[in-house]
């Protein structure tokens, strides 16, 4: 049995485990497959439009009789400036030349929209079972339309301050991201990732500051790490890395050689693909112009001039400029599929447990 039932009994899933929201690398088909066994799946809905959204939920209702976690940044949206664009692409000039490209040319804008009215009305009108932020929370007015509807509220901390503000604001559970985690920070109170604390130390600051139910996220991805993260008094944890190499993802061929070939070492905290700091698989780019660039444009526009040039460098078999997010236990992941792989996490965590209660 778990230690801890909080998160159980407020998600109504069989195990205490979160699929993460992979945006732009996943749909239904890796939701319905943490979901069948066992987990809460969350759909990334940052990079989709309304219907697409309204489309993926049906799809995972009709096969899966399970909760569903519509997952959405909340982020401000900035103007790229023309001066800001110039110097980034600037910055990229010899990448376009080398390639052939034309910096020049027409590039289609960065599809990361922020939640708002009309993606609330896709919530309020399917009602998903829990809905999640990154970047903290939208409006109060948006947040109290979604409670309204039914749905759990949940979102992302990297310090305490931020669990704190989460719960005063009303999220009914909070994601403790450690700096291990993949993707990007979810961080909105501060912008110095130097001071990110790791998953081990910034869970138990969080249990101890909040009443709602933590859920640890980073560096975890497989049993012991879920018993190392309830023995910290979380009451869940939320994967994401692990699940990269299941056959449900949309990870590339090309892309999972590069994951499966991928360590403790292999990833790093940038800006320079987005603008905002994630942590993803060491590349070129992120190697010769950052890992952290002044030069980068704001979220999420240093995306845009990057778009020509990972095309460019995939269709020659390389992901110089590919966001391959993923964190620092990447190289616990496995090729199964993602039922089989939540039960078998659920299943070494509770044997784990077992065996520390002695």
């Amino acid at each position: 049995m778990w230690p801890n039932r909080r998160l159980i009994d407020l998600f109504k899933t069989e195990f205490p485990i979160v699929l993460a929201p992979m945006a732009g690398i996943m749909d239904a088909d890796l939701v319905i497959g943490a979901a069948q066994g066992g987990a809460l799946g969350s759909l990334p809905c940052a990079m989709i439009s309304a219907e697409k959204a309204r489309e993926q939920v049906n799809v995972i209702r009709q096969r899966v009789s399970a909760p569903v976690n519509m997952n959405f940044f909340c982020h401000k949206p900035q103007e790229l400036t023309a001066a800001s664009e110039a110097r980034w692409k600037q910055r990229l000039t010899s990448y376009y030349t080398e390639y052939g490209l034309d910096p020049a040319a027409p590039i289609a804008a960065a599809n990361r929209a922020p939640f708002d009215a009309a993606f609330c009305e896709v919530v309020e009108e399917l009602k998903p079972e829990v809905v999640s932020f990154h970047f903290g929370l939208p409006d109060q007015a948006l947040v109290k339309r979604v409670k309204a509807a039914g749905c759990i509220v949940i979102s992302s901390a990297t310090t305490v301050k931020e669990a704190v503000w989460l719960e005063q604001n009303g999220a009914d559970a909070v994601i403790a991201q450690g700096a291990e985690a993949g993707g990007h920070r979810g961080m909105f109170l501060t912008d110095n990732i130097a001071e990110q604390p790791g998953t081990f130390a910034l869970v138990p600051q969080v249990v101890d500051a909040v009443k709602v139910p933590v859920i640890a996220a980073g560096g975890i991805a497989d049993g012991r790490g879920i018993a190392a993260a309830f023995a910290l008094g979380a009451s869940g944890v939320q994967i994401g890395s692990a699940y990269l190499r299941c056959p449900e993802s949309k990870v590339s061929a090309l892309a999972r050689k590069v994951l499966a070939e991928a360590g403790d070492v292999s990833t790093v905290i940038t800006n320079v693909m987005t603008g905002r700091p994630a942590r993803g698989v060491y590349n070129r780019v992120m190697r010769e112009v950052g890992p952290v660039s002044p030069d980068a444009p704001v979220f999420p526009h240093a995306a845009t001039a990057l778009g020509p040039l990972k095309a460019a460098a995939e269709k020659q078999g390389r992901v110089e400029f590919t966001n391959l997010w993923a964190g620092q236990a990447i190289g616990l992941g496995r090729e199964v599929p993602a039922a089989e792989l939540t039960r078998d996490l659920a299943k070494t965590a509770l044997a784990r447990l077992k065996t520390l209660a002695g």
